[in-house]
Parts: structure tokens; C-alpha cells; sequence
């Protein structure tokens, strides 16, 4: 596991703070953060709600792609569009999804995803397409 610079740690955001998801490696190209599975995030079957797997991997993705490596140098971008395959159930506790850009320009660039619990449980896997916004500072 690659040390994340306490510098690079973003205040959380709203959504952030109401899912409780927590960034854990930041680099070039490369993004991991955390979910703990808890009754608040299932669904009706009282596993994670789909829509959380996909939540967690557009955060991977996005942040794979936005990594300046200077916390005055804030890189955002917009998900244009994104795929999600649904793999299996989690057999453990947490969900740790890892985000990796594989390719892209100056406006868009690629990112892949995956999903899997602390046992090594594969999740979920995607892929998305996402857009450079400004840079802010």
C-alpha cells in the first residue's frame, strides 16, 4: 500500500460523509478508498445497494484520473459515461474499491474500476470515460 501525503486529503463532501466512504492511496493514475458495509448502504436483500458499488467506483475512477500531486492544484472532472458489471455478493465487511486511468487526452480520459471485500472477494468491476474540468487554486 502506497503512503497517502495527509497534504493530498480532501475535506469529505457531503455525500462522502453520509455513505462513509474514506480515501486510503491517492497517486498518479491511481486511486483506492474504503466503504464499511452497514445496514444504511443494503438494499431490500440486506446486501449493498447496487447503486453503491456503482457510487464507489465512479469515485475511483474519477480520482484515478485527477491526481496533481499539489493540494493548491485541485483536478476535477465529470463522469460522461460509465459501465458497471455486478460480480458477486461481499462475504466480508468492508469494500475497498481501486480505480486506475488507463488512457485518455487533454479533455477525457479512461479509467478502469474494481470492487472486492477484504477477503478478496471480487464485487464489482468498471469502466468509464470522464472529462477534465478546471483547474481550481
Amino acid at each position: 500500500m502506497t503512503a497517502l501525503d495527509p497534504m493530498l486529503i480532501e475535506a469529505p463532501y457531503e455525500l462522502q460523509r453520509t455513505i462513509g466512504f474514506r480515501m486510503c492511496e491517492w497517486s498518479e493514475g491511481h486511486a483506492v478508498f474504503e466503504l464499511p458495509i452497514t445496514t444504511s448502504i443494503g438494499n431490500r436483500y440486506g446486501i449493498p445497494h447496487g447503486g453503491v458499488y456503482a457510487m464507489l467506483l465512479d469515485t475511483v475512477m474519477g480520482y484515478a484520473g485527477c491526481f496533481t500531486g499539489d493540494p493548491e492544484r485541485r483536478q476535477y472532472a465529470l463522469t460522461l459515461s460509465m459501465t458497471t458489471n455486478f460480480l458477486s455478493r461481499p462475504k466480508g465487511k468492508l469494500l475497498i474499491g481501486t480505480g486506475t486511468k488507463v488512457g485518455g487526452g487533454a479533455r477525457t480520459f479512461f479509467s478502469d474500476g474494481q470492487i472486492v471485500d477484504e477477503t478478496g472477494e471480487r464485487i464489482a468491476h468498471g469502466s468509464g470515460v470522464f472529462r477534465y474540468r478546471a483547474i481550481a487554486g
